[in-house]
């Protein structure tokens, strides 16, 4: 590509920061954080993603996510741009009440950057369907009801069916389809799950439901794993009622740390980016790595892995079943129509198929994360070309 074309790539289209000064429960204290809205890129279409609460975010962080964001939709061909967004607030140390005031707050500074046919937030670490119906309810003061501008919502103010599992049926979608083409199953293979948030629980949920084995799992809280496999029911119900999955008594504890680098089939990280970097990768016993995060693997690492013979499905395929949902909730919004849920994961199965395949035909492509830039890159660069 020339210098012009990859500078323009590079280089956001835009990028929000704003203070946000937060009324305590307390009356007559405060506190201020930070917020950030990366808008990379908009050849293909208005801008989409996440929007984060975690006291680590930071503008780095936010913008390599938003510039992720475009190579993932490009991959999966949804007509969309990547964003991404944040707070630096740990919203374990807030009230609900507090969380929707800086939720509000945030809103009213974004109000005018954002909107159904320009940038399209939704759910990410920290955030759910209960925060993008107070951003909802906030822009709809500014702007009229319009239930696109947001994605991830509660199924009573224009949600979609499917959405909430979207991202870990994605996950087993896109295991199956590499074992598919390698002429395996998931029937019988082990699998060890770091993170046990949303993408977490619906992953193993749906891997088990194939007749995979979750021998091992990590939160915050620490580790629990058993050879025979995990019930992950009853591991769920423990979770509900411990906020962990610590001390399952279908499980042995184990220190979370030390799952990473478990003996299994499979490994998916589904927590935190650079997870996997250049001190452990030469550890990691998994034949195979799903990134259900966004960026769990580092560069450095992934050299590491592609020595040792490692396969590795990249985030950008991997965990695209949620944009692809989110997307399916943008189309029926804009339609003031509702598909059922069996329409919504048939439509996601044949996008990550499809997909997938494509990915597979390229044939020059060193690895599948190699291959998932190439297409990305290409289509991103077509739409400007064809633009400019």
């Amino acid at each position: 590509m020339e210098q012009k074309l990859i500078r323009r790539l590079l280089t956001p289209k835009r990028e929000v920061k704003v203070e946000i000064t937060l009324p305590l429960d307390q009356a007559g204290e405060y506190v201020t954080y930070v917020g950030y809205r990366v808008q990379h890129d908009d050849s293909r279409g208005p801008m989409k993603g996440g929007l984060r609460y975690d006291s680590h975010v930071n503008p780095d962080e936010v913008g390599a996510l938003a510039a992720l964001m475009t190579w993932k939709t490009a991959v999966v061909g949804l007509p969309y741009g990547g964003a991404k967004g944040g707070v630096n607030i740990d919203p374990r140390q807030h009230s609900r009440a507090e969380l929707q005031r800086v939720t509000r707050l945030f809103t009213a500074e974004l109000q005018d950057f954002i909107g159904p046919r320009t940038d399209i937030p939704a759910p990410d670490m920290g955030t759910n369907a209960q925060t993008m119906a107070w951003i909802l309810d906030e822009y709809s003061k500014y702007h009229g009801w319009q239930p696109a501008v947001i994605t991830g919502k509660p199924l009573e103010l224009g949600g979609s069916y499917g959405r909430e599992a979207a991202t870990g049926r994605g996950v087993m979608i896109a295991l199956s389809e590499y074992l598919a083409q390698k002429g395996e199953s998931l029937a019988g293979k082990t699998i060890a799950i770091q993170g046990f948030g949303n993408v977490g629980t619906f992953a193993a949920l749906l891997l088990q439901q194939q007749g995979a084995k979750i021998i091992a799992v990590s939160d915050v809280t620490g580790g629990t794993r058993n050879p025979e496999g995990l019930d992950i029911p009853k591991l769920l119900e423990h979770v509900a009622a411990t906020r962990g999955v610590f001390d399952f008594s279908g499980g042995e504890n184990f220190p979370g740390t030390e799952l990473l680098t478990s003996a299994c089939d499979v490994l998916i990280p589904a927590a935190m980016e650079s997870v996997i970097n250049e001190v452990n990768a030469s550890h990691i016993q998994a034949k195979i790595i799903v990134e259900a995060a966004n960026g769990p693997v580092t560069p450095e690492a992934d050299e590491i892995l592609m020595r040792r013979g490692i396969e590795l499905i990249p985030d950008v395929f991997a965990n695209a079943g949620g944009v692809i949902v989110s997307y399916f909730e943008w189309t029926q919004n804009i339609q003031g129509y509702r598909w059922t849920e069996d329409e919504v994961n048939t439509r996601l199965l044949y996008m990550m198929k499809e997909a997938y395949a494509a990915l597979r035909s390229d044939n020059g492509a060193k690895s599948l994360r190699h291959a998932a830039f190439r297409l990305a890159l290409r289509r991103v660069a077509e739409a400007t070309l064809l633009r400019s």
